[in-house]
């Protein structure tokens, strides 16, 4: 296994070093601009400790992307909170709202197929579905991992989790939420001590 890993690093590295040839004037050519219809779309998360830009990935999630879309253009996420935060792991959020020291669960649209199968890993800095034990409960709930979590790509746990987006800009607020203190609270462990709101999630412009 090391020989085969050894054997295709070399190649990696190769196969880079070749591409940055400096005698090859091409690569200094500015690649073109993708059409704006090509483009993916980029959505500002506006939290209580900063703006998170993330950008989806519709290539490898179609169905996920546009769930999420729904919930963001019908304004769904403003004022819900990041209510589960492991700071060796992932913040999560997207589904509760907090009123008087309780929390109040929104309601959702049906759940939708987990399209782990198809979609990028666990890497740190991607967006990903939130789910029950169940593979396609996925409603409105999502984290952004922290870490690289490997262990929750697809085939593992139950089917995988499906990451449909990364963190482009702001990674330094996701950092700082990670960091907060928890506590358990209202029947939930790792809840932030000082609530952390997710003011708007905007496409943006």
């Amino acid at each position: 296994m090391k020989s085969i890993f050894k054997i295709t690093l070399i190649g990696f590295l190769t196969s880079f070093v070749l591409a940055q040839d400096p005698t090859d004037k091409t690569a200094e050519k500015k690649q073109p601009e993708k059409p704006a219809s090509e483009k993916e779309v980029t959505v500002i998360m506006s939290t209580s400790m900063g703006d998170i830009h993330i950008e989806l990935d519709s290539k490898s999630a179609p169905i996920t992307v546009e769930n999420f879309l729904k919930y963001v253009d019908a304004q769904f996420y403003d004022g819900t909170i990041f209510h589960r935060v492991i700071g060796n792991f992932m913040i999560q959020g997207g589904g509760f709202k907090e009123k008087g020291g309780s929390f109040k669960k929104q309601a959702t649209n049906p759940p939708i197929k987990n399209e782990s199968e198809k979609t990028p890993g666990n890497e740190r800095g991607t967006i990903a579905m939130a789910r029950t034990s169940a593979p396609n409960s996925a409603t409105s709930q999502f984290f952004i991992n922290v870490v690289d979590n490997t262990f929750l790509n697809y085939p593992n746990n139950g089917g995988g989790y499906a990451t449909f987006g990364k963190v482009t800009k702001g990674m330094e607020v996701v950092d700082k939420i990670k960091s907060v203190k928890t506590e358990t609270k209202n029947g939930m462990a790792n809840v932030p001590v000082e609530t952390v709101t997710i003011k708007s999630v905007k496409r943006s412009k």
